[in-house]
């Protein structure tokens, strides 16, 4: 089977930003680093990529100039189990960066990423209609979610 792994382009930040994600996830790890050579198209011993496994996925940060940058075509989500994990990772990946609508954030180096509890899924899934709009509607208007608000919106609270 091929192995799918995101290669993720900085201008010169690759290991920086993957010294940083490696910090932020459990069982994570840089695994290899390469360098460009007399080739370049920058100066040799420049860091080209790093390889790193974020909590058993793999990534890639490629070096490759300024020419490319992160939008919110792309994002990782983040599944947390409750919201002491939303609150935990909307901190660390939030750190430098910029708080975005639902659930939404950019870390410091412009990646987005969505930082979603559980218990979104569940109430957007709700079988009674009215109660999932309702929480829809809570999460509109949020950056960070909050567990207890969508609960207590679904509820009609």
């Amino acid at each position: 089977m091929p192995r799918i792994t995101p290669n993720l382009w900085f201008d010169t930040q690759g290991r920086e930003a993957a010294e940083f994600y490696v910090s932020v996830f459990p069982d994570s790890r840089i695994t290899h680093v390469s360098y460009y050579g007399e080739a370049g198209p920058r100066a040799a011993g420049t860091v080209l990529t790093v390889d790193f496994v974020l909590d058993g996925t793999p990534f890639t940060a490629i070096n490759g100039g300024p020419d490319f940058t992160f939008t919110e075509a792309v994002s990782l989500l983040v599944d947390c189990a409750d919201q002491e994990e939303v609150d935990h990772y909307w901190s660390r990946l939030g750190e430098g960066g910029q708080e975005g609508p639902c659930g939404w954030l950019k870390d410091r180096y412009g990646l987005s990423w969505q930082v979603v509890p559980a218990a979104l899924g569940e109430l957007l899934e709700d079988p009674d209609p009215e109660r999932a709009q309702r929480a829809m509607k809570a999460m509109l208007g949020m950056h960070k979610l909050d567990v207890a608000a969508l609960r207590a919106a679904a509820d009609g609270a």
